[in-house]
Formats: C-alpha cells, sequence, structure tokens
C-alpha cells in the first residue's frame, strides 16, 4: 500500500512516504513556491539544479525553495494558506518527491482551530483526493486522504519511537501534545484515548513571531533589521550567526529573548484552555520545527511534568501521518 504523509508548512515542506511493506522514507524542503516566471537566473549562468517545477493549473511553478528567492511574490502567512497557489504548488511538489503515480492512501492536517470546522476538512480531502496533473507529462492518484488536527501526527510519531522496555508514555497517561509551528501554535489533550476538542486549540505567537521579534532586538543594537528569511536560511545550514550590514552577529541571544517572551504568552493560552479539565495533564509531548523555541517556556510553565519530543522533531508530524495511513 502507497501512502504519504505530507506536511505543508508555512516555512518547510515536510513528507514521509513509503509502501507500507517496505517502510519509510522522509524528506524536507523550504517552503517557497512561486510563479516559474518570478525566479532570475544564477550569476554564473549555471542551471538551478534544486529548483522543483510543477504545475498549478496551467501555470509554471517553482516550489521547494527559499521564500525569499522569488521576486514580486509574497509568501502566503495567513489563514487561507491551504487555497492559494503556493499552497497548491507544495502539494505537488510533495507528490512529485515522492515518486508514486498511485497513492492509496495520503494523510495529512490542519491547525487545530481549523480542524474544529468539519467543512474545512472536507474541501482539503475533496481537494485533494482523485487525479492531479503535477507536471506536463505526470499525474498522480490519490485514492484516499485523511485530514487529522496536526499535533496528532507528532503524538503518533512519538509513540513509535517509544522505547518499549521503558517507554515515556503511558497508556494511560493524559497527554498535552503542542506543536510550534512557523504561523500558528497548536496543542491537543488527549484524555483516555479521546481527543478533547474543548482544551485544545491555536495561538498565533508562533516561530514565525519570535524570528521577528528577534529581528527587531537584533536592529536596536546593530542598525539594520534582518529578514526573517535571513533567519530561517541559518537554521537550515545549521548556522548560528547572519551576515548584517557585512558584520556576522550571532543570533543565539536574540532568538534566545525572543523565544522566552513569546512562549509566555503561548503558555497562558495554553491553561487557560485547560480550565475546564479536572486533571491537569500526565506528560507534554513537543513537536514540530519551533521546538526549541518554545520548550523552556513551557517547561517553566509545567514545572512537575516531564516535556518529551521525538527525534528530529521537524519532521515528526509528517511521520506521523504515515503511521496514521497505516490505520
Amino acid at each position: 500500500m502507497n501512502v504519504i504523509g505530507l506536511d505543508i508548512g508555512y516555512s518547510n515542506l515536510k513528507l514521509a512516504f513509503g509502501d507500507s511493506a517496505e517502510g519509510m522514507k522522509t524528506a524536507i524542503r523550504p517552503a517557497g513556491a512561486a510563479p516559474a516566471d518570478r525566479f532570475g537566473s544564477r550569476f554564473d549562468g549555471k542551471a538551478q539544479d534544486d529548483f522543483l517545477h510543477v504545475l498549478v493549473g496551467e501555470e509554471p511553478f517553482v516550489a521547494g525553495v527559499s521564500s525569499d528567492q522569488a521576486a514580486m511574490w509574497e509568501r502566503s502567512l495567513h489563514a487561507e494558506y491551504a487555497n492559494s497557489p503556493s499552497y497548491k504548488a507544495l502539494f505537488h511538489a510533495g507528490l512529485l518527491m515522492s515518486g508514486m503515480t498511485d497513492v492509496d492512501v495520503l494523510v495529512t492536517g490542519l491547525p487545530v482551530h481549523q480542524y474544529k470546522d468539519e467543512s474545512l476538512r472536507a474541501a482539503l480531502e475533496k481537494k485533494f483526493v482523485g487525479k492531479h496533473r503535477i507536471t506536463p507529462k505526470r499525474t498522480v492518484e490519490i485514492a484516499k486522504v485523511k485530514v487529522v488536527a496536526q499535533p496528532i501526527g507528532g503524538l503518533f510519531d512519538m509513540i513509535d519511537q517509544d522505547d518499549e522496555a521503558k517507554p515515556q508514555i503511558d497508556d494511560d497517561a493524559r497527554i498535552l501534545v503542542i506543536d510550534p509551528g512557523f504561523f500558528s501554535n497548536d496543542w491537543v489533550l488527549i484524555a483516555d484515548g479521546q481527543l478533547q476538542m474543548r482544551s485544545s486549540g491555536t495561538s498565533l505567537h508562533a516561530s514565525s513571531v519570535v524570528l521577528e521579534q528577534a529581528g527587531i532586538l537584533l536592529a536596536e543594537e546593530h542598525g539594520v533589521k534582518p529578514t526573517v528569511e535571513s533567519f530561517e536560511k541559518a537554521f537550515r545550514e545549521g548556522k548560528n550567526s547572519i551576515l548584517v550590514a557585512g558584520q556576522r552577529v550571532d543570533i543565539s541571544p536574540y532568538i534566545e529573548q525572543a523565544s522566552k517572551s513569546l512562549a509566555s504568552i503561548t503558555t497562558t493560552s495554553i491553561l487557560t484552555s485547560l480550565r475546564a479539565e479536572k486533571m491537569s495533564p500526565d506528560v507534554i509531548v513537543l513537536v514540530g520545527g519551533g521546538t526549541e523555541f518554545f520548550r523552556e517556556g513551557i517547561q517553566e510553565a509545567f514545572p512537575r511534568l516531564q516535556v518529551v519530543s521525538p527525534k528530529q522533531p521537524v519532521l515528526s508530524i509528517a511521520r506521523g501521518y504515515w503511521l496514521l495511513g497505516q490505520v
């Protein structure tokens, strides 16, 4: 059975794919996508060999690149992202990366506040099921689509990685799953195996806001405000510094300061949503690409609880989606 777990984020496109019998493969690309004519040529005249070329309708798009590579094209950083041409381009890019032409099950997700709207879930399922012409010569057919609340994928991934001899998550535990994404912070509470929707929610004080605030703090001392994309590029390349007006600057203290201020706002929202619960969570599972921005603040808000994360948390949602496709 061909299964794809597709996590189309605002910063990264994450993919888990493969035949059920053969196991999972994963891939990650930047979540930039724009019409092909918005991209210039390299300064040295060489071809851009890292571009993924797809169609959106009949229009050629380039996808899977840094958001700042396209000229005269604004990245989609809003709640209607799933209806944007960039989102569709990234969807087609994910199908292209999988190498599949027939997909038995595709699993994807929505932020918690959107997942609560049944019509939005149904619309996304309808959008993804069926045949998709992703390039002039390639069509992919998807037989079945599952749409879940985004943090659920991370929980499945965490359980899959748990040590059977000494699991970090007890079968009877009340589990708070927090997914700090680029556009939104999402959380769900699982109790008695059930998703407690009234205690689950979304905050827009997410990773993009952390990076924006870090840029403001850096500008106060260095005179120039770097773009959010420059921070993203540094993280992708494993660097702790960026060039600011010709000077290389350590970004760690600015990220740390911005993270602390934003984490307190997010944890307040989470604590407020948990007021209806008679019992506190037993464990917190922290997943997603913004995990390290918020870990310290979340631990401080829940000092008595264990905060755990799967390996490579940036891919955890997609991996969990693939596992859900087997169910």
